[in-house]
């Protein structure tokens, strides 16, 4: 059987034309937000960091909200994105089980982060913004919004966590390439940065500190609004094309699934891959939705729900999730993009309401399992895609030692190739 024959490819006319909104669905309603003091927001204070339109969409009660046609263009660059049976990964682990990978790798910027930073860039430029400030962990989310923020002619400051910096210097690299300015986090530019800093001149950074940087820059200027690239729901809302497109993909060769996994940081990857799955999980369909998150930053399985800031300096909102406290400074792990100490609103929900399910993964698994999958399937993996990649791995054993092999399909978040020095330093 030659390569392509593992692929399931649709046509460009099934892309999804929109995107899916889980907030009417699920089962208990979010807590509003509060503001940074504890008193009740109305949305319209996010007005100072956010366009109209995606205040609307992170509080929307619509189920389904079109794409806008410039998004729907620059998605077509390279979506729908393949779904490939991993039959080299089937063979070496010696299972029955079917695997499937959603190779989001794919994208302009090599992740799924592209999914909602073309959807940000494009609102923001709609509604007069001239310039935008983020952060980024691993430089995946950075790299996607520089891409976009070219496309629709915005400048871009970005906040890169210190220790992802240095662990990986050619996102950076790319980042400039695409126009952005990248700044290592903590800086002396800003307030939350300077008191980092006095606290610990040696602090390995964190994204929310990083966040706490770029929220208080574009709050403090007319000109510039803040781009997020996990955590909120309107995020979590333009990632739900993958999931979308892997039900479409698994009907073509009349598969379902059994076990959906995906990594775990903010929750913007496993959002994308579960929202669309959530109502059948509610009509009792057997559909197991794994969040495989990181052992040393473990905020679904030992984190705390109730309400906390979605970043150090409390600049945010607080908002209803799993958190280990937003003051939690993560080890410094090479999946960057994971080093976040709290949960989505909308992955908490599913994670409290049973319907999700997380899963801690060690280093040492992830980093097996992915070379094994570069091994055999010729794909190197991001460090944050390779904890997916081990969950799925895992459940494959389990179920063949158990006489019972299903259909397990993980999302192939980022591709690893600007992240070598992990795998050189990587736990035996």
């Amino acid at each position: 059987m030659s390569l392509i024959d593992n692929a399931i490819h649709l046509p460009k006319e099934e892309m999804p034309r929109q995107w899916l909104n889980v907030l009417p669905q699920l089962p208990e309603p979010l807590g509003a937000y509060k503001a940074p003091d504890g008193s009740d927001m109305p949305p319209a204070a996010l007005g100072a960091i956010f366009p109209p339109k995606l205040i609307e969409q992170e509080f929307s009660d619509q189920a389904q909200i079109p794409i806008p046609e410039p998004i729907l263009e620059a998605y077509a660059l390279w979506r729908p994105t393949p779904l490939v049976r991993a039959y080299g990964l089937e063979k070496a682990l010696k299972v029955n089980s079917k695997i499937y990978y959603k190779n989001e790798s794919l994208s302009p910027s090599g992740s799924h982060k592209s999914n909602t930073a073309l959807a940000q860039a494009y609102y923001n430029h709609e509604a007069g913004i001239k310039r935008l400030t983020t952060e980024t962990g691993a430089g995946q989310w950075g790299t996607a919004l520089a891409i976009a923020a070219q496309r629709f002619g915005l400048d871009i400051r970005v906040f890169m966590v210190k220790v992802s910096l240095a662990q990986k210097p050619y996102r950076q690299a790319i980042m400039s390439l695409y126009g952005a300015e990248v700044l290592s986090s903590p800086t002396t530019l800003t307030q939350a940065g300077r008191a980092a800093l006095e606290q610990n001149p040696l602090t390995p950074g964190s994204l929310g500190l990083a966040i706490s940087e770029a929220v208080e820059e574009a709050a403090g200027r007319a000109d510039t609004n803040y781009a997020l690239g996990s955590v909120l729901n309107h995020v979590i809302l333009h990632q739900t094309v993958i999931g979308q497109e892997i039900k479409k993909q698994l009907a073509l060769v009349g598969q379902k699934p059994d076990y959906l996994v995906a990594c775990h940081g903010g929750g913007s990857n496993f959002g994308g891959l579960a929202v669309p799955y959530v109502a059948d999980v509610l009509a009792g369909q057997k559909i197991q939705l794994l969040a495989a998150e990181p052992a040393a930053c473990p905020s679904l399985t030992k984190g705390v729900f109730g309400y906390d800031y979605g970043d150090m300096a409390k600049l945010t909102p607080l908002m209803p999730m799993y958190s280990l406290g937003s003051d939690f400074v993560p080890p410094a792990i090479h999946a960057g993009g994971l080093r976040y100490h709290g949960a989505s609103p909308i992955v908490s929900s599913l994670v409290k309401s049973k319907i999700a399910t997380p899963v801690a993964v060690s280093a040492q698994d992830a980093f097996q399992y992915a070379k094994l999958l570069a091994q055999t399937e010729y794909v190197v993996p991001a460090p944050e895609s390779s904890h997916a990649l081990a969950l799925t791995c895992l459940k494959a054993l389990e179920l063949e030692k158990a006489g019972t092999p299903g259909v397990l399909v993980f999302v192939l978040s980022g591709h690893g190739l600007l992240d070598l020095s992990a795998y050189e330093n990587a736990p035996d």
